[in-house]
């Protein structure tokens, strides 16, 4: 078996526990057949156009917390929280706590497996009313997995995982506008160092960046007074491939999930006691296309995926082998809103758009928060809409987030609380 072949494995399986490219990973060849072509994500060529890109390490692109959860995976804009690490950390200096802490469990695949789970921790701390510090942990474990040598092998246990720790700092620019740059260090054990078929393998290393841009506005409008207009944009990810073999090629290795996400929010105090947000998001893969290849291993559309990081993310604009069209699908788009009643209680509603030929995921999502002292709760539950993402993994599954804010005695004598924190 082939570097590459142990490759396509790898990514197959995790992208079905993730759930993240269900119709793309259908696509996929079969390791132990001979693969068209080469380059890209691990050496992966779809052998027809519309597939969905592939990446390492997809976990880093689930949404992590709750709050957002409900919101159909929507951060770059809303309201800035402990969890805007993730997101746009960019929105971490309009906190008005000096430090905010959460907690998020997401159980996986709950039907079918017991111990696969999602965690996310995060801590942030203002330095002063300009900047602001944060740290975050997120960990995916795949529960304990029986390595086999041979069919009448009993198996040995295992339990792989992989993580991310951010470091992050964030700035105000301006009264309304703030700046963020995050570093990651991504660890990736799949394998557990096991020898498949006589290859090598070893856990997946690798760093990367977020940039960050917040903007928001208090604006009157007749009708409207008490607006709050925010735009919110990340680049996250940004970093060298990873590999599961040594001594892996450039063109072997596999892209981090480097993204680009643009959102909109708009914020509305009805009074005293009522306040509604809507908001929309759209996400783009900036990662290479996988290109189509015929029978010889001659290109013939799309772009050859073997290429640096910089160069594969300037590609991800214009190397779709479908033209434009293709180019229109992968971009996936979300619709959120949040309602607070005595900055007390919350009730979420998102939808999330992904083109059928692009993974396919495409679901409503529903939530609710509380708040209370120096305590919160927010909790999310996902519905698909879509007989192919209704493999999502977290279907009829309930995620919840426990926050705590803590604001010094000068903060809270002269500032008012967020309510979305």
């Amino acid at each position: 078996m082939s570097k590459q072949k142990i490759l396509v494995a790898l990514a197959a399986v995790l992208g079905a526990v993730l759930g993240l490219s269900e119709t793309g990973f259908a696509q996929i060849p079969d390791p132990d057949k001979e693969i068209i072509g080469g380059g890209g994500a691990g050496g992966l060529v779809l052998s027809q156009e519309g597939g969905a890109i592939t990446t390492a390490v997809p976990f880093l692109l689930v949404s992590p917390d709750a709050r957002s959860g409900g919101l159909a995976d929507i951060g770059a804009a809303s309201a800035p929280d402990a969890n805007s690490q993730h997101w746009n950390a960019a929105k971490y200096p309009y906190l008005t706590e000096d430090l905010s802490l959460s907690l998020t469990y997401s159980p996986w695949l709950l039907n079918m497996v017991p111990d696969m789970s999602l965690a996310y921790l995060t801590a942030a701390k203002k330095i002063d009313q300009m900047s602001t510090v944060a740290f975050s942990l997120l960990f995916f474990s795949m529960g304990e997995v029986l390595f086999r040598t041979s069919a009448d092998d009993p198996g040995t246990p295992y339990n792989p995982n992989e993580f991310a720790i951010d470091a992050s700092y964030s700035r105000k620019l301006i009264d309304d506008l703030s700046i963020a740059v995050t570093g990651r260090f991504i660890y990736s054990n799949l394998t557990v160092g096991q020898n498949v078929e006589g290859v090598d393998t070893k856990a997946g290393l690798a760093g990367a960046v977020d940039i960050g841009l917040y903007y928001q506005h208090m604006f009157d409008l007749k009708g409207f007074e008490g607006g709050l207009l925010s735009f919110g944009l990340s680049i996250t990810n940004i970093g060298n491939k990873i590999s599961y073999v040594p001594g892996a090629s450039t063109a072997e290795k596999d892209f981090l999930p480097a993204n680009l996400r643009l959102g909109l929010g708009f914020d509305w105090h009805i009074d005293s006691y009522n306040r509604v947000a809507f908001m929309g998001e759209i996400n783009k893969l900036l990662v290479p296309t996988p290109a189509l290849y015929n029978e010889n291993d001659n290109l013939v559309a799309g772009m050859d995926n073997g290429v640096p990081v910089f160069t594969g993310i300037i590609h991800s604009f214009y190397d779709a082998p479908g033209g434009f069209k293709e180019e229109m699908k992968e971009i996936q788009w979300s619709l959120g809103a949040e309602y607070w009643w005595n900055n007390l209680v919350a009730a979420r509603l998102g939808y999330f758009h992904e083109s059928m030929d692009k993974g396919a995921r495409q679901y409503m999502t529903i939530g609710a928060g509380i708040r209370y002292n120096i305590f919160g709760l927010d909790l999310s539950y996902l519905i698909p809409t879509t007989q192919v993402s209704g493999s999502n993994p977290l279907k009829n599954t309930l995620r919840f987030s426990l926050l705590f804010q803590f604001a010094s005695t000068k903060r809270k004598n002269n500032q008012q609380p967020q309510v979305a924190e």
